[in-house]
């Protein structure tokens, strides 16, 4: 269950990093969007993408520590 909840959650990610990447497209070429709900949108985004490297910086830690398993 752990790994698919971390999938889900990788997932998850990804999609608010392209709404917010939508909604700040949307703003800048004139879109009806709230400046206020573009703004939390970059937040969210930054904070999953911040958590996305935490993951990625895990796993390779994970992968050196495996690699260094003497058989």
């Amino acid at each position: 269950d752990g790994i698919r909840d971390l999938v889900l959650s990788l997932v998850g990610s990804e999609m608010c990093i392209r709404d917010s990447n939508d909604m700040v497209h949307s703003l800048l070429t004139g879109g009806n969007v709230n400046e206020a709900e573009v703004l939390t949108a970059v937040q969210k985004a930054d904070l999953a993408f911040r958590m996305l490297l935490q993951v990625r910086n895990k796993l390779i830690e994970a992968y050196r520590e495996i690699q260094q398993i003497q058989v």
